[in-house]
């Protein structure tokens, strides 16, 4: 491992301080990815910078319409015990559980999951059909972005080196929303070979809004558009589940590597997407 300053402020004014200083230093959270980088020496930073004691960062805040603001520093185990997220947003405590062990959990943060921006984050999926935004701040000024903005490629956002990811914000769901996280992966904790978030509401007997996103199916993790605008308006039964899986496996842009094809992943796609609409639907209506 090389030789780096490490800094521990305790505001984010500090920390945009110290990064004035030393302007190639990196940002830090729970660093589960940064520091395995380091370790093999394809990122050499001079200096990290910690957000740990930085404690505005920290915390789940529940409104009482339902919206829902996490700070970007909150552990990813602080989701997984959470009991109003799991009323209000199953997909997400559902993928919080599915990530890593225990111990990663107790160190990995919302925010490090999202900025790492890995095709296949975990997080990454239940947020995106939540219509989740991120709050970003910087030494001069801050902003506010869909999430789906956010991701630009692999390992690629929106986000400036001086800036620090820190809230993500979702608006209270509609009533009557359905949703749910699922993984395939080869071996328990792994990384998932392909990963889908669902959300439905069902009105009448038919699909009146829906939200599909995949991971580890392209350079990010995506919106299917396609399967949602499809979905809308037809009707909750086994033909459109199984024709939605069908649109998922062409809309999806997969890869071959060392875990799996991208014909299986196409598969897989189709899988996930087809049974997760399927047993939603099923049970909203």
């Amino acid at each position: 491992m090389s030789n780096f300053q490490y800094h521990r402020p305790t505001s984010l004014s500090e920390a945009f301080r110290i990064h004035g200083d030393v302007p190639d230093a990196r940002f830090v959270a729970g660093g589960t990815d940064v520091l395995s980088h380091v370790r093999d020496r394809s990122l050499r930073p001079p200096a990290l910078i910690s957000l740990r004691r930085v404690r505005e960062l920290d915390g789940i805040r529940v409104t009482a319409d339902g919206a829902t603001n996490i700070g970007g520093l909150t552990r990813v185990a602080d989701l997984t015990s959470h009991a109003a997220l799991a009323a209000r947003l199953p997909a997400l405590v559902q993928a919080a559980r599915r990530l890593g062990s225990v111990q990663i959990r107790n160190v990995a943060t919302v925010g490090g999951n999202l900025c790492n921006a890995s095709p296949c984050a975990d997080l990454a999926p239940p947020l995106l059909v939540y219509d989740a935004r991120v709050r970003i701040e910087g030494p001069r000024a801050a902003r506010e972005l869909p999430l789906e903005e956010f991701f630009v490629g692999n390992r690629m956002t929106r986000l400036d080196p001086t800036e620090v990811l820190v809230a993500v914000v979702i608006d209270a769901p509609h009533a009557g929303t359905v949703s749910r996280f699922d993984k395939i992966v080869r071996v328990r904790m792994d990384i998932a070979l392909t990963s889908s978030a669902v959300l439905l509401r069902v009105e009448s007997g038919r699909i009146a809004h829906a939200g599909i996103a995949m991971g580890s199916v392209g350079p990010r993790p995506m919106r299917l558009r396609g399967v949602e605008s499809f979905l809308v308006g037809r009707a909750a039964d086994e033909t459109t589940a199984r024709e939605a899986g069908v649109i998922a496996s062409a809309e999806v842009t997969p890869i071959d590597d060392v875990r799996a094809t991208a014909a299986y992943r196409r598969h897989a796609a189709a899988v996930l997407v087809e049974r997760a609409v399927r047993d939603l639907a099923g049970g909203a209506a």
